[in-house]
């Protein structure tokens, strides 16, 4: 066993799987407490309190829902197919925890379970299977408005996800790496403002042609999570419970864990290519200078601030805006996102090709 652990490929692939384990049941903890944060946020948005009765202020509301969700009877439709019915629910979470395990929630190597230099091309890759669980669930369980939320769902991902892989070529061009871990390390330090002595961060989101898309990885964001204003693939109002009218018991918060997963996912890559990643002011100035290394656990508490503020901007949206209707949704991703992402790429290329790359 020594000699097997002397071979540096073996302690690598050791130290990968320990951080992956490290995330998978940590992400678990984490959705947990994310939906008593949602539900106490919209609680006080609606002028009400919240959970507040199981444990001290409502803590152990997650635990007692899961444990309802655990025990409960679990539904299957005598015609649904029963394979794919019990698939579905697990294709709802595998991508989000894939995706995850290449995100750098710090500096490299202690906060990075792997770095591989394809790691923006496998999150496009791994939302784009999302859409397989939704539809799936819905055509399985032999219900006609399962089954029309599952439809509603492969057109609105369709159409939002052009819009959000087009919105990160601006940062590929700007950092020349698909590599996640070289793109916020492109974000580092300082720039000035033109001849000013003025200076920002060298965050994506502090270049003006990065503005826009940021805006648009946004918006598409809500749609690839189907969260309102875009969860037309649920839809409760119209369409019973949508996608998963048929599931109950774990099945049915298997559905939820994905979408609170997916949220945590797609916000952590906002945060990686438009917000500097780890980068903060303990990691970019101390004592030493403008431009020192600080400790490298600071970079795991400025990914953790910037990650809750786009939380509470998720939540925030959710109980503040209106469902669109069917074909809003489709005009706004057909009609307005696609040709401002695809007009955004062409204007940061020039501007990039004319600047040198800077």
């Amino acid at each position: 066993m020594a000699a097997l652990w002397s071979i540096p490929a073996v302690q690598t692939a050791t130290w990968a799987f320990v951080k992956v384990m490290i995330i998978l049941n940590g992400m678990l903890g984490v959705v947990s407490y994310l939906i008593y944060a949602e539900r106490k946020i919209c609680g006080h948005i609606q002028a009400r309190t919240g959970p507040n009765r199981v444990g001290p202020f409502g803590l152990l509301q997650p635990i007692a829902d899961v444990l309802k969700l655990l025990f409960k009877e679990e539904f299957i439709p005598a015609n649904a197919n029963k394979v794919i019915f019990h698939i579905a629910p697990i294709l709802a979470v595998f991508p989000a925890v894939v995706t995850f395990s290449v995100i750098p929630m710090g500096p490299p190597p202690m906060f990075v379970a792997t770095d591989i230099n394809v790691g923006l091309l496998l999150f496009l890759a791994m939302s784009s299977l999302g859409v397989y669980a939704i539809t799936l669930g819905g055509w399985s369980s032999n219900n006609k408005y399962a089954l029309l939320g599952g439809l509603r769902s492969s057109a609105q991902m369709i159409s939002y996800e052009l819009a959000m892989g087009l919105s990160t070529i601006p940062v590929l061009l700007r950092s020349g790496t698909l590599s996640l871990v070289g793109i916020v390390e492109n974000q580092a330090g300082w720039y000035a403002l033109g001849r000013t002595p003025l200076a920002l961060p060298n965050w994506g989101i502090f270049h003006w042609y990065l503005i826009l898309p940021f805006v648009i990885f946004l918006i598409t964001a809500f749609a690839e999570t189907n969260r309102a204003p875009f969860d037309l693939p649920e839809a409760e109002g119209e369409l019973v419970a949508g996608f998963h009218t048929e599931y109950s018991s774990m099945k049915w918060a298997l559905f939820f864990l994905g979408e609170y997963m997916n949220m945590i996912v797609i916000s952590s890559i906002a945060v990686t290519l438009f917000l500097g990643g780890w980068h903060g002011p303990g990691l970019m100035f101390g004592a030493n200078g403008w431009l020192s290394e600080g400790p490298p656990w600071m970079g795991l508490v400025w990914y953790l601030i910037k990650l809750g503020a786009l939380m509470f901007f998720f939540i925030w949206v959710r109980w503040t805006f209106p469902r669109l209707r069917y074909d809003q949704l489709m005009g706004f991703g057909w009609k307005v996102l696609l040709p401002a992402a695809v007009v955004n790429v062409l204007i940061a290329s020039v501007w990039l090709f004319v600047r040198g790359g800077m």
